[in-house]
């Protein structure tokens, strides 16, 4: 009895063994047959959003436009237009900075009186947001995110005039809170162009502006046009700054050009397009990717329309 007991447990042994054996073989040909699988790459493609404004030969900014009306190019290559949409879906954010060191005093009280007009024919909707800075030698926020009219009037109120100007630094963090909001994303700057006590410079003020897709509009404070003491480097340097991001340049010299220059900036933000695409080729390096929008469609005597956007978009490294 004992010796069949003892055969028994070595076949119990035995079969255990066997089994665990067996177990760990299929075990192993399953890592094997997973580590002979071919690898899996993921490609990251970033939607490249585009906002753009349409005009005619005066000027005059276009609305009614299709998708169909529309040819996107990316260094030279066509892209597939994946969203169209008009200004009136997207969501909008303003920074709004006002120039108040003393070279600007003598047009203070207009400037002010222009914003005020400004934030009331903007019309905020619940969706959309405005900040105000005040820009001297420091950049000071005065109003946060708020699609508040008053509070937003109260900031103006409260503008007084500095020393020093600090233009690029505007920009700069002007963008900076810019960069992650949603929707369009516009920056409107009250100047006379002397930039004096910037940390930052022009090219990080426009790098800046581009990672946030910001739009920038420029009005430049010209009491007098022939003034010796103007900044005409610091008035090319904001030219080139909303050419690239899709804005527009402003000269103003009194209240009446000021007004009319917030104005044209309103009917633009209302009939703006988002043409956005994904790219239809990777690259692995930061490079800069320059955009190209074109309108087929044409004015009444036959002129093309205009297309005005940002240059294009940094890329960002590959992971």
């Amino acid at each position: 009895m004992r010796r069949t007991r003892a055969v028994r447990a070595q076949f119990s042994l035995a079969v255990l063994f066997l089994l665990l054996g067996g177990l760990a073989a299929a075990q192993g040909d399953g890592t094997q047959k997973k580590d002979q699988q071919p690898p899996t790459f993921r490609v990251t493609t970033r939607l490249v959003n585009v906002f753009t404004t349409v005009t005619d030969a005066h000027g005059a900014p276009i609305g009614g436009l299709t998708k169909d009306d529309f040819r996107i190019l990316e260094d030279g290559i066509p892209q597939t237009i994946s969203i169209f949409d008009r200004e009136s879906a997207v969501p909008l954010s303003i920074v709004l900075e006002v120039d108040t060191s003393p070279s600007t005093q003598r047009e203070f009280k207009l400037e002010t009186a222009s914003a005020h007009k400004f934030v009331r024919s903007l019309g905020l909707r619940p969706v959309d947001r405005m900040s105000l800075f005040q820009v001297t030698q420091y950049v000071d926020q005065l109003t946060p995110f708020t699609s508040n009219v008053s509070k937003i009037e109260r900031g103006i109120d409260l503008l007084r005039v500095g020393i020093g100007t600090s233009i690029y630094d505007a920009i700069d963090l002007g963008s900076e809170v810019l960069i992650d909001r949603e929707g369009r994303k516009v920056l409107v700057l009250i100047t006379d162009g002397g930039d004096t006590t910037s940390k930052a410079t022009y090219q990080s003020a426009l790098r800046r502006a581009q990672q946030a897709e910001a739009i920038v509009y420029s009005i430049i404070i010209v009491p007098v046009e022939a003034d010796a003491g103007r900044n005409l480097g610091g008035e090319h340097a904001l030219i080139q700054i909303s050419n690239d991001t899709g804005g527009k340049y402003y000269y103003a010299s009194g209240g009446a050009q000021l007004d009319e220059a917030f104005r044209q900036i309103v009917d633009e933000l209302r009939t703006q397009y988002l043409l956005a695409y994904y790219p239809n080729r990777q690259r692995s390096d930061a490079s800069f990717r320059r955009i190209q929008v074109e309108v087929a469609k044409k004015d009444g005597d036959g002129k093309p329309y205009q297309a005005r956007h940002r240059a294009g978009y940094f890329t960002a490294p590959a992971k």
